[in-house]
């Protein structure tokens, strides 16, 4: 794994959807949003709350980066459409992006500058190399064991209150002069 340099830039958040968002509690089940009624199917706890203040800490730079088909992709656009996530979080449906495999999230996050990811897939966070704060976010995986072991290279949050802490601490801690377009 290659060294990763500090962020020329101000912090840029980048969320994954499905079992980040949108809980995975449901898989299998008719609110599953795979299943017959995806538009109930519910947000992980704590995800409306805890985006609206990280997009405020972020200046409005939060962008939702998600592995979707077509069929996918405009099921996500309907259920936040629903939930209405953009009025609850602060993050505009215009900073929604979809890729095709997981991996061609790292070209995506390299472009927008991102700064902090949260993704409940290791295998997508291991392909973040231009990334330096990336968590590993479990509170949604529903009946999903998490990973015995999480490398050194990502952090692990269990809640969205514990999430939120971890990336406000790390924007107070190290990366005070990102915030202000860097030193």
């Amino acid at each position: 794994m290659t060294a990763r340099r500090a962020p020329a830039g101000p912090p840029v958040l980048g969320v994954d959807v499905g079992g980040v968002v949108i809980d995975r509690v449901a898989d299998g089940t008719d609110t599953s949003f795979f299943g017959d009624d995806p538009m109930s199917t519910p947000a992980v706890p704590g995800v409306f709350a805890a985006l609206a203040a990280l997009a405020e800490a972020f200046a409005g730079r939060v962008h939702v980066i998600s592995k979707a088909g077509p069929r996918t992709a405009q099921r996500t656009r309907d259920w936040m459409a629903v939930h209405r996530f953009a009025e609850r979080t602060g993050v505009p449906l215009e900073d929604l992006h979809f890729v095709r495999e997981r991996p061609d999230k790292a070209p995506v996050a390299a472009r927008l500058g991102v700064t902090h990811f949260v993704d409940d897939r290791l295998d997508v966070l291991v392909h973040l190399d231009s990334v330096p704060h990336r968590y590993l976010f479990t509170g949604g995986l529903g009946e999903e064991e998490p990973p015995s072991a999480v490398p050194g290279w990502a952090v692990r949050a269990d809640t969205w209150p514990e999430l939120t802490r971890l990336i406000l601490g790390s924007l107070r801690d190290g990366d005070a002069g990102a915030r202000d377009g860097g030193r």
